[in-house]
């Protein structure tokens, strides 16, 4: 055996004997599952609270140059977003801390659990090493991830909507029980006739903004923040100040509209031909505004629209929310920020659908795994990559884009023995149409009535509005974007039209229906597609077969582990869909538990713990989180959110039941040249669930572990789980497969399949 031969079965051996410890310990706490204390950090506490990019700032000998840090009097100041398991929701003792400290409340997230804060920097251990502090992150920057939309999606099928023309459409459109969706985003544009009823009447029915903050100011010793106790003074002072209903201009930036017209555009006014209706062209917007006219904002910014989301979730009807921006994070789901806030508005029954992120690729072409951006990196939330349709509305050609960005999460968290744990859960969870899609172009009308265009447009011209041949009139113009952000609004419309078919899902059982009907593209692997390509019709057949009572019966406590989800008189729909005249099967692949594959009938026809969407469970960590709501007089109950706790989980609580196939064990350990594990082809997988392959669980029991990773081992082929410091391109193998810490946002200019400019905009692949 030569030296190669043995080194490589050496770093087998290693890695077999780590996943089966590994292994024994995930299953002794599925086992147990023990409750944990109120949002407690990984291992109950025993982790480095200070996330990575802040110590090495804190450390550094200079102030970095980044947003969130500054010289102030020769002093170094951080600001940063403090998670709090406070029994105290307002987080009084904390933000007194702050204080005495010599720092500044900015902003207090008691629905969240979360503050704001400016500290010096001297300062920042002090307050990490506090009892109600669970992680202290920097406030990063956010940005934005840059109709033959119906047909090529199967929303133009029997079963969803069976005509549709740009001046009549009939079927399932999202409006129902007046489905709201929540766009946190850079503003829409109320006024465009993409967002008006059959009457002209708008759609946008709330335009708010949380960017007047700005990214610290700076100062010290402030707590300016109040209770936003429902009917008081404080919450309608807040209310007027973050209103943006009637301002001259709501989107300077043009993302948010486009974006939100590609999830609910209805184009019955327009004075061109085109048809281009959106996935769900009667359901209501909520523009949320969190990113700026240069189309970035602050993680706190995002965290305060999330909270007024959840808010006024019930209120408004606000059933599912859009993220199409993108945080770099090197922080595990368990303690960011954005995964946290995304986690409690899934808790109160939100279905959140976020970008998975256009860093697919290096400034050199080369493909790099590793690069979900927060919050896409949460297990609870629906991340959403881009395909290509090559211009066409057959699906038999499909890719996934180069830009989107491919996984697994590399996200981390370091315990007290200085051992690095990488969440390495399987994204994205599926894909959809997110390629040089035609949408609303946010403008106004200056002096004597000419045009001024958003940022995006009057910036990039000639890419984004020549190239869609649409004669620009006012309240009708248009623009072309790519990215995985326009892929997320594709998938946001069709939960909206799910929830109209069946007000009764879940977050969690939309997330399985979308994946387990989805088709998968031939040749892509589960961590650059998913379950595969976004197939609306398959979705809408599943979720009319189920009850319509399955939320309040969660709620109630009133259904339990194995009851019947299948509606009176109804059965499994047939595994197949045929859109524009091709038939396929359903993937019928879900990711649970963060990296199990699994499948089986048994998913729909019996009620699975796991769809609770008050439950996040991955590689081994199961937690409830669960929403304590305003009481009192003259208060409508159950309605505000105050805040979420999480509480203890009863010994034995099963996720799921029996007859749920776990296909882990057919995948393999991941290896990128031998295709296998998560570099395995979907289609491959899905093939074998077909056929009967997989373990069919007897009692329910589900092994964590899943999809075999091996952290930190350099594999016989060169493949290396980056473990060690972020390079700015990640680890480049002679393969050239990528693996990368986090995600790196200023990616300049990227060549080969299409152009991602600095900026972020994603320019189209052929």
């Amino acid at each position: 055996m030569n030296s190669l031969s043995r080194f490589t079965v050496l770093i087998e051996r290693r890695a077999l004997k780590a996943f089966f410890k590994r292994l024994v310990a995930a299953t002794a706490a599925l086992a147990m599952l023990g409750g944990q204390p109120a949002f407690a950090a990984p291992g109950n506490g025993q982790a480095k609270k200070i996330a990575k990019d802040l110590q090495a700032a804190l450390d550094a000998p200079l102030t970095p140059n980044v947003k969130w840090a500054k010289d102030i009097n020769g002093a170094r100041q951080i600001q940063v977003v403090i998670m709090s398991n406070s029994v105290d929701k307002e987080m009084t003792d904390l933000r007194t801390a702050i204080k005495g400290l010599g720092g500044s409340v900015h902003v207090r997230m008691p629905g969240l659990r979360a503050v704001t804060a400016t500290l010096p920097a001297a300062k920042v251990a002090l307050i990490a090493a506090r009892s109600d502090v669970y992680s202290v992150t920097p406030n990063r920057v956010t940005s934005r991830t840059a109709s033959t939309l119906e047909a090529m999606t199967g929303a133009l099928s029997a079963g969803v909507r069976t005509s549709s023309t740009q001046t009549s459409y009939s079927g399932l459109d999202g409006s129902g029980i007046g489905i709201g969706i929540a766009v946190l985003d850079s503003g829409v544009m109320k006024a465009h006739e993409a967002f008006n009823t059959a009457a002209g009447v708008s759609r946008v029915k709330r335009n708010v903004k949380m960017t007047s903050t700005t990214q610290a100011n700076w100062t010290t010793g402030a707590d300016g923040t109040s209770s936003l106790q429902p009917g008081s003074t404080a919450l309608t002072t807040y209310e007027q100040s973050i209103a943006a209903d009637t301002v001259a201009t709501q989107d300077a930036y043009g993302h948010g509209t486009h974006v939100a017209s590609i999830a609910v555009g209805r184009p019955a006014t327009y004075s061109f031909a085109s048809d281009l209706t959106g996935l769900a062209p009667n359901a209501n917007v909520y523009d949320v505004k969190v990113l700026d006219a240069n189309g970035q904002g602050t993680i706190s910014d995002a965290m305060e629209g999330i909270q007024w989301a959840i808010y006024h979730a019930k209120e408004y009807n606000i059933r599912v929310m859009n993220l199409s921006l993108a945080a770099a994070s090197t922080d595990s789901w368990q303690t960011d920020p954005l995964c946290a806030a995304v986690r409690s508005a899934a808790a109160a029954g939100i279905t959140v659908v976020v970008a998975a992120g256009n860093f697919g690729k290096n400034a050199l072409g080369q493909e790099r795994f590793g690069t979900i951006s927060a919050p896409g990196n949460d297990p609870t939330v629906i991340t959403v990559g881009s395909s290509n349709s090559k211009d066409s509305i057959s699906r038999a050609d499909d890719t996934v884009n180069g830009f989107s960005s491919r996984g697994p999460t590399r996200g981390a968290w370091t315990d007290l023995a200085g051992v690095r744990h990488v969440d390495n859960l399987i994204k994205p969870d599926l894909v959809a149409p997110g390629n040089a899609l035609i949408g609303a172009a946010s403008t106004k009308v200056v002096g004597s009535g000419s045009l001024t265009w958003n940022s995006l447009a009057s910036t990039y011209y000639t890419e984004l509005v020549t190239v869609t041949g649409i004669t620009p009139v006012y309240r009708e113009t248009q623009m072309e974007l790519s990215g995985t952000s326009i892929a997320a609004p594709v998938v946001s419309g069709a939960v909206a039209l799910m929830l109209q078919q069946n007000p009764g899902l879940t977050p969690p059982l939309i997330k399985a229906i979308l994946q387990y009907s989805a088709q998968p593209i031939v040749g892509a692997s589960l961590v650059q597609q998913g379950a595969g390509l976004l197939n609306v019709h398959g979705a809408v057949a599943l979720a009319k077969a189920l009850r319509t009572d399955v939320a309040s019966a969660v709620n109630a406590g009133t259904i339990t582990a194995g009851t019947s989800l299948l509606a009176s008189g109804q059965s499994m729909p047939a595994t197949t869909s045929t859109i524009n005249g091709s038939s396929f099967n359903w993937s019928r692949v879900a990711f649970i538990g963060g990296s199990v594959v699994a499948s089986g009938d048994a998913l729909f026809t019996k009620f699975q713990p796991m769809y609770d969407p008050r439950f996040t469970w991955a590689n081994g960590v199961v937690r409830k989180r669960v929403a304590n709501y305003w009481s009192g007089v003259g208060i409508t109950p159950n309605t505000y959110v105050q805040s979420f706790s999480e509480v203890s989980i009863p010994a034995g609580q099963a996720l799921v039941t029996s007859g749920v196939v776990n296909g882990s064990s057919l995948l393999g350990t991941s290896s990128w040249l031998g295709k296998t594990g998560i570099w395995m082809p979907t289609a491959t997988v899905s093939g074998w669930f077909i056929a009967g392959s997989g373990v069919v669980m007897s009692e329910g029991v589900v092994m964590s572990e899943g999809v075999v990773m091996s952290e930190g081992v350099v594999m016989s082929e060169g493949v290396v789980m980056s473990e060690g410091v972020v390079m700015s391109e990640g680890v480049v193998m002679s393969e050239g497969v990528v693996m990368s810490e986090g995600v790196v946002m200023s990616e300049g200019v990227v060549m080969s399949e299409g152009v991602v400019l600095s900026e972020g905009v994603v320019m189209r692949e052929r």
